[in-house]
């Protein structure tokens, strides 16, 4: 497909999500993006198709949500290979003899063009750290913000194909922004901001927080501003919804009227306020359990 039609496209899948078009029909239009677009970086960046199929990724229909997922995985490798391919091809181009000079057929010493470990992985998505990635967090000079760069980029990195050149330069960003609402770092907001920020970005259950600041849906900025609600994917929040209503419904059904006995002690404070409720566990021609508990003291046994 042409930059145009890939617009057009995308253009057509925003209409459908705000319409609440049936899954089928987004479906149809993922499989034809799907197959019809070549990704490359500034093809990605121009159309803004990444993006917006990324928020496809939390749709209601697990079908759509998955199919939108392998969609941007796939393109997310395709420009990770063909950035490592031009970073090779750079090298090789650098590592040939230039023209002789004066005569002497010297050629550049390798020091003169020295080799950026920061451009391609070392190690498997699953597995990075900045440690592992061999990184430079030392960007500010400043202990504690250096510190926080690393949760950043830790946080960041987990099952990226991103170039370690890229998720630092995002991490720093993060920190910056956080620095500037809510510093110096030696202030508690400051620390815990980024505490939190790193427990969210490591959370396996919300996978699409660290693609959506990688890839620039969340900037920066407005990513330290979200609250720990909204940090939450929309899978947690629904679960939330649905614990809070059950724990609701379960606080409106009325409870079995207790008894309360004069004849039963407690074993812990020796009070005779007891409540106590009665339950067949047992077979049929054994006598009924007790449910016991004190009303001085709270303790609960059964008898």
């Amino acid at each position: 497909m042409e930059a145009k039609e890939i617009e057009a496209k995308a253009k057509a899948l925003t209409k459908a999500a705000t319409q609440n078009e049936p899954a089928s029909t987004i479906l149809t239009m993922l499989k034809e993006i799907q197959q019809g677009v070549k990704a490359t970086e500034d093809l990605l960046r121009q159309t803004r198709i990444g993006i917006i199929v990324n928020k496809f990724k939390q749709h209601k229909s697990p079908e759509v949500a998955r199919l939108a997922g392998e969609i941007v995985s796939k393109w997310r490798v395709e420009v990770s290979k063909q950035k490592q391919g031009g970073a090779s091809a750079a090298s090789r181009g650098s590592s040939s003899p230039r023209p002789a000079q004066n005569g002497t057929g010297a050629s550049t010493p390798a020091s003169a063009t020295p080799s950026d470990k920061t451009s391609k992985l070392s190690v498997p998505p699953d597995k990075r750290t900045w440690k592992a990635d061999g990184v430079d967090t030392a960007v500010t000079k400043n202990r504690v913000r250096d510190s926080c760069i690393g949760l950043m980029y830790d946080g960041l990195c987990l099952g990226s194909t991103e170039s370690p050149k890229a998720v630092l330069t995002k991490a720093s960003a993060v920190e910056n922004a956080a620095y500037t609402l809510l510093g110096p770092e030696t202030k508690e907001e400051y620390r815990t901001k980024m505490r939190s920020l790193y427990q969210n970005l490591k959370n396996k259950s919300n996978p699409t927080l660290r693609t959506r600041v990688l890839g620039g849906e969340v900037s920066p900025e407005d990513f330290v501003r979200l609250s720990s609600d909204e940090l939450r994917s929309a899978e947690q929040r629904e679960a939330d919804a649905r614990i809070k209503k059950l724990n609701m419904d379960k606080a409106m059904v009325g409870q079995p009227e207790r008894s309360i006995s004069t004849s039963l002690q407690c074993g812990k404070c020796g009070q005779r306020k007891v409540t106590y409720t009665e339950a067949q566990t047992r077979s049929a021609d054994e006598p009924m359990t007790l449910f016991c508990t004190c009303v001085n003291c709270g303790k609960s046994w059964r008898q």
